[in-house]
């Protein structure tokens, strides 16, 4: 059980990876008040988890119901994220169409594609099939809550930043988003391609 408790939880830090994780969150909550911020960084989590359980019992069967496949939700998620962090970039820019960000950031895009995306959705199920639906579930809850503690934290980066900073971290998270997305699309595309060859 520790075995298969350990080849579970190392693959599943990899793919939710806290530490790059964070960095997005800080970009985007940063207009946004401290209640606000940790009401964000808890939807996150619970919309993670949400997701991540429900696809430990029915991921094959949803994507089969649907006809859709892992390249699929990729390439979606990632033509999201891209438009995301466009809009992110062209209200610093635009004044006129600047305005605060809203607090359900928790749902979309923190909680997925961010959290829980195509890499995450598919490790679980990966896992299921060769650690078991216990393994996976406890290895799954113990990346979730070590994000937890670091969205939580994260304010202390923030404050040391400053507002300047802040802005210039921003903006460079945003491209950095806008990145991820393409390489969401990118993969999503090769994998499609190889599946017809």
């Amino acid at each position: 059980m520790i075995t298969s408790l350990i080849l579970s939880f190392i693959p599943l830090f990899v793919a939710i990876d806290p530490i790059g994780i964070t960095p997005m969150y800080l970009s985007l909550t940063r207009e946004l008040n401290h209640e606000e911020r940790k009401r964000v960084a808890r939807d996150s989590i619970m919309t993670a988890c949400a997701i991540g359980i429900i696809f430990v019992f029915a991921g094959r069967f949803i994507f089969k119901i649907l006809g859709i496949t892992f390249a699929d939700f990729a390439i979606a998620g990632g033509l999201l994220l891209f438009s995301l962090s466009i809009l992110d970039l062209l209200r610093e820019e635009n004044p006129e169409i600047k305005k605060k960000p809203s607090t359900s950031l928790g749902i979309f895009p923190m909680g997925t594609p961010l959290i829980v995306g195509p890499a995450v959705l598919t490790t679980l199920i990966v896992l299921v099939d060769t650690q078991g639906f216990i393994a996976t579930l406890i290895a799954f809850g113990m990346n979730l809550l070590i994000l937890g503690v670091v969205l939580l934290k994260a304010d202390i980066l923030l404050s040391f930043l400053g507002e300047s900073g802040a802005r210039a971290f921003a903006k460079v998270m945003s491209i950095l988003l806008a990145a991820i997305g393409i390489m969401m699309v990118r993969r999503g595309i090769m994998e499609l391609i190889s599946g017809n060859v």
